[in-house]
This record gives C-alpha cells, sequence and structure tokens, in this order.
C-alpha cells in the first residue's frame, strides 16, 4: 500500500470517528424529540437531561481539533559541533537513503531509535524531523549495524511514515479521550451509587435491621454502554492503522537492506532484543542495586557499566541472539514478530556485504564517557542524583546487599512469627528444632498442593529445599549483623556471599575456590544440612554463632 492510500486509509478512519459521534448525537436527539412529543413532568426531563450528559463527551471528543505533541523521550540533544562523527554517518545515510536528514539528534538511555517528524496541515506540509537514539543502543552494536538501524528508521521518512502519523494519532486519541470520559462519568455513578446504600444499610442496622448487600450493577450503565460503542471503533481503528504499522515495518527492513546491507540490519535484529534483555537486567540486578540505601553507582556508572556487563556474557547474549521470540504478533501490535522479520531479510538475495563489520558504535561519539555522565543528569530524577556516589561498584554491593539481609523477611520468618507469637529470629527457630517441632512448623509455610497432602518423610522432602533456603538466609543475616559477611561482585555471575571470619568446622586458611570442601561456606551448608535432618542437629548452627566464634572488634 503506498502512501497516499494510507493516507485515505487514515483519513476515512477519521472521518468514520465523526460520523460515529453524529450518528449517536442524532440518537440522542432523536430520543429527546419522542420524550417532548409523549413523555411529559419529571420523567421527560431526566431523560432529556441524561441525554444532554452523554452528548457532552462525543461533542468534546469530535471538537479535539488539535493533535497533542508527542514528547520523546529525555535526553541529550547533540550538535554537529558536539558529535560530528556521529552527524556524519546519520547525513551519509540519509543522502543514501534519498530523505532529508533529521534536524536534531537527541541521544536517549534506551535501546531503541526512533524518528519523528513535526508535521503541519494533518501530515500534508512536512516539518522537523528528530532522531532518538538510545546510548545502550550504541553501546551494544557495531557501527555497521547502527546503520542497519540508521537505515531503517529512514525508511520511515521515504515511506511517508511519519507524516501520516499525525492523522493516525489524532483519531486513536480523540477516541480514547470520549472513551476516558464515559468511563469517568461511569465510576462517578458507581461511587455514588455504593455511598447511597453503605449508608442506607448503616441506618439499618443502626435500627437493629439486617443490613442489604450493597449492589451497583445498574449505576452508570448508559455511560458504559456509550463507552463500549466507541471502544469497539476504537478496536477496529486500531487493528487497521496497526496492520498498516507491521507494513510500513517490513518495507523499512527492505529499505535499509538496500541502503546498509541485508546482513547488517538482520544482525542489528537478532541483537536488538538480546540488548534489550540484558539492559532490563543490568537496571534491575546493578545500576539501580544501591537506591533502597540511597547510594548510587559511581559517576557515569549508572549507565556506562552496561558494557562491561555485555563484555562478561558473551556466552548468554549469544544464546538471545539465537531464540528470537516467534510468538504471533498480536493484532494490536505496531510491529511484526521480530523472528518474522529476520526471516523475510535472510530470504533476500546475498549482496556480497557479510564482512562489513566495523568498530563499537559508542565509538563513533567524541568522548563517550562525558556522554554517559551528562545522561545521568538528562534522565535521572533530582532525588535520585542527590544521593551519595559509591567509589566502586564493590561497595554499592556490600552496601545493598548489608541491607538487604537486615531486610530479611522469608516464609520461614512468617511462619516462626506466627507459630510462636514471638518475633521471628534465629536463636527462637534453633529452640522450635530442639524442641522438635520443626515439621509442625513446616506445616504453615506456603506449600504446593501436593505437599500438603504429603505425610511423613514425603512431606520432609518437599518441604526441606524451602525450610534449607529461608533457613541459610536466616544465618547470613547473624553473620551481616555481626560484619563477618562479605560478598564477591561480578559482571558474569550473580553476587557470591563470602564468610569472612573463622568458622568452626572449616580448614584454617582453606581456599573456597581451590579447597571447596573444606571452606567456611561449606562449613555453614553442613551446619544447615545438620539442623533440617530427619534428625536434627542444632550444635554446628550454634558454635557457629557462639561468642567464640566471633573475632573480637
Amino acid at each position: 500500500m503506498g502512501a497516499t492510500l494510507r493516507a485515505l486509509r487514515a483519513v476515512v478512519l477519521l472521518c468514520g470517528f465523526h460520523l460515529l459521534s453524529l450518528l449517536l448525537l442524532a440518537a440522542l436527539a432523536g430520543v429527546d424529540v419522542a420524550v417532548f412529543t409523549w413523555v411529559h413532568g419529571a420523567a421527560g426531563m431526566k431523560i432529556v437531561a441524561v441525554s444532554v450528559l452523554l452528548a457532552i463527551p462525543v461533542v468534546r471528543g469530535m471538537f479535539m481539533l488539535r493533535t497533542p505533541k508527542g514528547e520523546g523521550p529525555p535526553g541529550i540533544e547533540v550538535t554537529d559541533a558536539d558529535e560530528p562523527r556521529l552527524w556524519a554517518l546519520v547525513r551519509e545515510l540519509a543522502a543514501a537513503t534519498g530523505t532529508r536528514a533529521p534536524d536534531r539528534i537527541v541521544l536517549t538511555a534506551d535501546v531503541n531509535a526512533a524518528v519523528s517528524e513535526d508535521t503541519r496541515l494533518l501530515g500534508l506540509r512536512p516539518g522537523p524531523r528528530r532522531l532518538y537514539l538510545g546510548v545502550p543502543l550504541l553501546t551494544g552494536l557495531t557501527e555497521a549495524r547502527l546503520r542497519g538501524v540508521l537505515a531503517h528508521e529512514y525508511g520511515h521518512y521515504t515511506g511517508g511514515d511519519t507524516r501520516l502519523s499525525a492523522l493516525v494519532v489524532r483519531g486513536r486519541v480523540q477516541i480514547a479521550r470520549v472513551v476516558e470520559h464515559f468511563h469517568e462519568k461511569a465510576d462517578g455513578k458507581v461511587a455514588a451509587e455504593r455511598g447511597r446504600q453503605e449508608k442506607a444499610s448503616a441506618k439499618r442496622v443502626a435500627k437493629g435491621k439486617e443490613a442489604k448487600e450493597v449492589d451497583t450493577t445498574g449505576a452508570g450503565v448508559t455511560y458504559r454502554m456509550m463507552a463500549s460503542i466507541y471502544t469497539l471503533y476504537g478496536k477496529l481503528y486500531l487493528r487497521a492503522s496497526l496492520s498498516t504499522a507491521r507494513a510500513q515495518e517490513y518495507a523499512a527492513d527492505r529499505a535499509a537492506a538496500r541502503i546498509a546491507g541485508r546482513d547488517a540490519i538482520a544482525s542489528a535484529l537478532r541483537e536488538i532484543p538480546a540488548l534489550s534483555a540484558s539492559h532490563d537486567f543490568y537496571l534491575d540486578s546493578y545500576a539501580t542495586l544501591g537506591l533502597p540505601v540511597r547510594l548510587m553507582p559511581p559517576r557515569g556508572e549508572f549507565f556506562g557499566g552496561f558494557g562491561r556487563l555485555l563484555a562478561a556474557r558473551e556466552e548468554e547474549l549469544a544464546r538471545l541472539r539465537a531464540t528470537l521470540p516467534t510468538a504471533p504478533a498480536s493484532p494490536y501490535d505496531s510491529h511484526p514478530p521480530i523472528a518474522e522479520r529476520v526471516r523475510r531479510l535472510e530470504a533476500l538475495p546475498a549482496d556480497g556485504r557479510a564482512a562489513e563489520a566495523g568498530g563499537p558504535a559508542l565509538a563513533l561519539l567524541t568522548d563517550p564517557e562525558k556522554t554517559l555522565v551528562a545522561l545521568e543528569d538528562a534522565v535521572l530524577s533530582d532525588e535520585v542524583l542527590g544521593y551519595p556516589r559509591a567509589a566502586a561498584w564493590q561497595e554499592l554491593l556490600d552496601a545493598a546487599m548489608a541491607q538487604g539481609m537486615s531486610d530479611a523477611h522469608t516464609p520461614l520468618h512468617r511462619a516462626l512469627a506466627e507459630y510462636t507469637g514471638q518475633p521471628a529470629t534465629l536463636p527462637a527457630l534453633l529452640e522450635v528444632v530442639d524442641d522438635g517441632r520443626l515439621w509442625r512448623l513446616a506445616e504453615r509455610l506456603p506449600l504446593s498442593d501436593e505437599a500438603a497432602a504429603a505425610k511423613g518423610r514425603a512431606f520432609r522432602e518437599f518441604v526441606r529445599p524451602q525450610l534449607r533456603s529461608s533457613l541459610r538466609t536466616m544465618v547470613l543475616a547473624e553473620f551481616s549483623t555481626r560484619s563477618l559477611l562479605g560478598w564477591e561482585f561480578s559482571w558474569s555471575r550473580a553476587a557470591a556471599a563470602r564468610l569472612t571470619g573463622p568458622v568452626p568446622g572449616s580448614t584454617p586458611d582453606s581456599n573456597p575456590d581451590s579447597d571447596p570442601d573444606g571452606g567456611p561456606e561449606a562449613a555453614l551448608d553442613a551446619a544447615v544440612d545438620a539442623a533440617l535432618a530427619d534428625r536434627p542437629d542444632t550444635a554446628p548452627l550454634r558454635a557457629l554463632l557462639s561468642p567464640a566464634a566471633t573475632p573480637p572488634a
């Protein structure tokens, strides 16, 4: 479908919204005329008042003439003087694609690249163009893959997609606003009816009568009916407009293959889902690790550490690249499945540009470290930017894990507090174990149906792994409060706990890496297993926690 037909389709869909609104207004007006003709008195006036209230959201939606200006993600706007190499690449690819280069480049904190255009007259006149380019994307892509991504985005310019977006967005927003107005009115009616019935029930109870059940089924029904009509049209509108958007993605992929090479854009598409998943993991597990203790990574490392994670976990990335999402797209997805896009690209004839690798895309920036620092200032909140900075990642990990240990609250903590009626402490748990009540306590843990139905030894085998995990956490928390617990920071694997003090039962001066059977961690695991055996023995754990096991400060 060409740009002209897509524009015509967008106009027809937008006109359909206004036609639906006019039909509904006509129907409401017809009801009013019939009321004035056949119904008199208060009942007639009430029906007319309801029709007027229903017409207000419809009219407001029809006369929302201005398309809301979409605000792009926050970031750093860079000029030609700031980033000459990046701008040179952007202009080179624009010329090769046969389109006008963007007027602005904004570096963002997303694993994404996007283009926009502030058109006028509903897309009939072009306007200023912007390119949004994620710094994490530059961190993970080579220059060749970045060329493929940029060529894809320029394909949207050449296809007129950015200019037509004004029409499509306007229709979506108008429909959403009308539906939202009707739902707000319905919710207000439900709340008012609930309040009225609850007040009446309170009066009945005060008189010694039984309270009636609150029933708001009929409240706001006319508003919900109107909302459902627009919702049905909204689904049709989205299906039609987003199916066009998916076709635009395929067309932009083909344009990128012509400009940057088939293999460059195909490999970039394989890379982006892996980078996106890795970036989410990085933010959750590393960058924001210290926020609960109001501590930030070293300056520039909030986004800068992502590159180190990628380098350390290359094997995991390779597996992610090989397993592209193949689930069928929803009718409301604006993009086709990545696997299908890659399949179509790799089915194109080879163009001999497979060897064009290039260096890392981040090297296109004049001073990447300076950019990473500036990105923090542009994207993060003032509150977060005001937190102290750790001197190194290890310091950040130690502070965060110490707080996590002090706040630890496992299912065993909750079960123990319920069972004893006392605060859940490790000494209290050991008393329960010594009294032979461990497995009664275990019955209060969250259990699967199979575990809950088991008896005797079978039950113990079901619950022992959960008990072991929670008990180990309780012991580690105790060691943490005594400053006898350290953590090993790693980019390639999860942080590992390391006991730093002398542990009874462990081999003196043993190295856990070279002698895993004699180190402090092995002694701890053996003590936990002894406490959870069929015939429990808490002596090893008590020895670990005895004052003699704790060196003087």
